[in-house]
């Protein structure tokens, strides 16, 4: 059991918005500034799995419940290499841990990672004008102090290349062959797929993959960070590679290429779904589910073509969740079937891709 008691600095920090808003509070991770889009999410856990998400790249990141890192940090797995987000701002944190996979504290590994995080600040407030104002973009600062080191932005319109891998990589699972086309995949994803049977290979999103298609059972469409607008190469792309009726399965942002691909539009939310309890509701069959989800885009669905049509719901605020082709073997969700961390209410969706494909390649396998 960890008996530590909190070491936050005493050095005072801020958050102020470009709209001239400020936020008391006090430093606990790396002594330096940040800057970023400033987004909030509301899931009581998942810390560890939120921070390492590749979509908050570019964020700083408000975490409404009270208390953070009181079960400390494991040695893995996460959903990437490192910590994402710009900053990460918290009402308390504690250094005292005792659960038993724990091998640090929330705030000795930001600091390993660099990563800036203020305590102490009235997240009740922070949403609360999140809400009301939108997301809107913030700096995280300390009053009186020179030398630290300057605030690093990330340019939201290229951000996916900081969160694509570099080259290919395979992931051995079986006989079932997915390419994953990454623009900031979770890794969860990758092991949802490995253990239904699935070897993977992930390819970044400018990768020239439609040379692997010939050998593909399976594409997934990954999650990530940024517009989907900027992404419409990518999905151009994807809409060639339609003519091929290789099942597609795309999640988060994926979900959102996919629609462009489909000739479908995207906006922006106001301040977007972050959260592991967000209620979701098959229009087909009226079921409902909670769901875990990242984003600040959606999809509109009256722009979708007639051989689409919507699949899921926020019965929040009535968004676009999912769409589906009507004859092909082609859909997405926006929200997070893997759910790490959160409700695994959707993981079906995963056995439902797997059987997709099975029941594609044995269709070729008559035909040949």
């Amino acid at each position: 059991m960890q008996l530590s008691v909190n070491k936050s600095s005493s050095k005072q920090m801020k958050l102020k918005l470009v709209d001239g808003s400020e936020f008391a509070g006090r430093a606990f991770g790396a002594l330096r500034e940040a800057q970023g889009e400033v987004v909030f999410n509301t899931g009581m856990t998942g810390y560890v799995e939120t921070l390492t998400d590749p979509s908050y790249r570019g964020q700083i990141l408000v975490l409404t419940y009270p208390l953070q890192g009181n079960y400390g940090v494991p040695d893995g797995p996460f959903e990437s290499a490192r910590i994402q987000v710009q900053g990460l701002i918290v009402a308390r944190h504690t250094d005292a841990f005792s659960h038993h996979a724990a091998r640090r504290s929330l705030g000795a590994w930001l600091k390993a990672h660099d990563i800036p995080a203020m305590e102490a600040a009235d997240t009740r407030a922070i949403t609360k004008h999140l809400r009301a104002e939108g997301t809107v973009l913030g700096r995280m600062s300390y009053d009186g102090v020179d030398g630290l080191s300057p605030a690093e932005s990330v340019a939201m319109h290229s951000v996916v290349d900081l969160v694509s891998p570099a080259e290919m990589t395979s992931y051995p699972g079986g006989h079932l062959r997915i390419l994953v086309i990454d623009t900031g995949i979770k890794e969860s994803i990758i092991r949802s797929l490995q253990q239904r049977g699935a070897t993977v290979t992930r390819v970044p999103s400018r990768y020239p993959w439609e040379e692997l298609l010939a050998e593909t059972d399976g594409i997934l469409l990954a999650n990530g960070p940024g517009d989907p607008r900027e992404l419409q190469s990518l999905a151009d792309r994807v809409r060639a590679s339609f003519v091929r009726r290789i099942p597609t399965l795309g999640i988060c942002l994926g979900h959102q290429v996919l629609a462009l691909a489909a000739g479908a539009k995207t906006f922006k939310l106001p301040y977007g779904h972050r959260s592991t309890n967000q209620p979701v509701m098959n229009i087909i069959t009226h079921r409902c589910y909670i769901t875990s989800q990242n984003h600040g885009f959606a999809v509109d669905e009256n722009s979708l073509d007639t051989d689409w049509e919507p699949w899921m719901v926020n019965l929040n605020d009535g968004t676009n969740e999912g769409i589906r082709h009507r004859y092909l073997p082609f859909l997405s969700a926006q929200f997070h079937p893997e759910a790490n961390a959160g409700p695994n209410d959707t993981q079906f969706i995963f056995d439902d891709f797997v059987h997709m494909i099975e029941t594609a390649a044995s269709s070729r396998r008559v035909q040949q």
